[in-house]
């Protein structure tokens, strides 16, 4: 099913908390907009959106400081899943066509500013030759003529087309996606918006949203003799689980709408949001259900600690406990990593890390080359072992290498899952 998407637009002075905060409360994707750039003719900043997406699961469209192919090319390493341009387009049109070419209309976005330009239908239809694969379309004011100006477009150009209001009101939201049509609305209203209710107002208007909604209805659960049933609550990257509480229907189905989880209390006899008194709440990734139908397993973003005592989890008291090899093999490389980068910190005599950091990047290099070398010799020996150490020889000094340049594991396994 297609849904409208709902993106909302950084504060450049808060653009990663701002970010965190979207990425857990329901937004679809969200922009990041670096007027400075615009205005002081600087290149975007690359750090931010960087660092923007190393701690979101949404994607991230950059706006903002393009004039150049070289330049969208950083944004998108970065991180971003798109970029969008404006007076580049204008300026230089070719270069709409030389990045959809390098990588791909869908991640190329153009703005067409309705206050400013006189044609937008037929720049619209230029733009489509170009290669722009999606049009955000701007305006001063919410008027029927711009209403007008975006079905026209819809209707002569088949791009995704995104929409956009300073609106905080639900109603006007949905009556903008209603009476366009657009794919997209972005939120140019700086403060932080409750995204999940917006998309309950749409819901509402019958305008499709991408909200959660139950597989199962909450009547053929299992229930206990208090009419509840136990949640399980997990950290939705880590698996930790962090706790265990009640629902009932009512707290299961105002998770469901507003994705923070509520659970219902047995002592108090009411509901309780986790986190409205101490601000660690827990946005809703996903909801199961176990195959007896009478336990559900939540997998939840958590905000500060899950237990009462300030711990990260309530699970902290250890009964019994035996001795085990509980390496996990999916942790081992961000750990080591986290050593390089703590020795490079807090570096130590002696320590050949700190070597490799004092000797500069050519000695990294070449290290990362002889090890990669010894690679191959070592897989022309019929003795797996040692391909085994010159594989972790050559995965140390590339972490070493990683560290220098500024590049975690979550970069490349973002990359890497970008490409399937």
């Amino acid at each position: 099913m297609s849904y409208k998407k709902i993106i909302p637009c950084l504060d450049l002075e808060n653009a990663l908390e701002m970010a965190k905060f979207y990425n857990d409360a329901g937004a679809d994707e969200i922009a990041y907009f670096d007027s400075k750039a615009t205005k002081e003719g600087r290149e975007a900043n690359i750090a931010v959106i960087k660092e923007i997406c190393k701690n979101v699961d949404i994607p991230l469209i950059a706006c903002g400081g393009v004039r150049r192919l070289e330049d969208i090319k950083k944004m998108l390493y970065a991180g971003a899943s798109k970029v969008c341009m404006k007076s580049a387009a204008l300026n230089t049109p070719e270069l709409v066509t030389e990045a959809a070419d390098r990588f791909g209309s869908e991640r190329i976005i153009v703005t067409i500013d309705l206050s400013e330009c006189k044609e937008p239908v037929a720049y619209a239809e230029q733009l489509k030759e170009l290669g722009a694969g999606e049009l955000l379309l701007l305006h001063n004011n919410m008027v029927p003529e711009y209403m007008d100006i975006v079905n026209e477009i819809k209707n002569r150009v088949a791009l995704p087309v995104i929409v956009s209001t300073y609106s905080t009101n639900g109603e006007a939201i949905c009556e903008m996606l209603e009476k366009t049509n657009a794919e997209s609305i972005s939120l140019y209203n700086l403060k932080q918006m409750d995204i999940m209710e917006i998309k309950q107002e749409c819901r509402k208007e019958g305008i499709p949203v991408n909200t959660f909604e139950s597989a199962v209805s909450f009547d053929e659960f299992k229930l206990n003799s208090d009419g509840l049933i136990p949640c399980i609550t997990q950290h939705y990257k880590t698996g930790e689980v962090l706790m265990m509480a009640y629902m009932n229907k009512e707290s299961f189905e105002k998770t469901i709408a507003t994705g923070r989880m509520t659970y219902y209390s047995r002592s108090r006899q009411e509901l309780w949001t986790k986190g409205e008194t101490s601000g660690h709440f827990q946005f809703l990734k996903s909801l199961k259900l176990d195959c007896d139908k009478d336990t559900l397993l939540a997998e939840v973003s958590q905000i500060g600690a899950a237990c009462h005592t300030g711990s990260p989890t309530c699970f902290f008291t250890d009964l019994v406990k035996k001795e085990y090899d509980n390496t996990n093999p999916l942790k081992v490389f961000e750990e080591e990593y986290d050593i390089i980068v703590d020795r490079r910190n807090h570096p130590k005599e002696g320590s050949y890390t700190n070597y490799l950091f004092d000797k500069g990047i050519d000695k990294i290099l070449k290290k990362v080359g002889e090890e990669a070398t010894e690679i191959v010799i070592a897989a022309k020996n019929p003795d797996s072992d040692e391909i085994k150490y010159e594989i972790s020889d050559f995965l140390y000094h590339l972490m070493v290498l990683m560290v220098e340049r500024g590049v975690s594991w979550t970069d490349i396994t973002k990359e890497l899952a970008d490409r399937r």
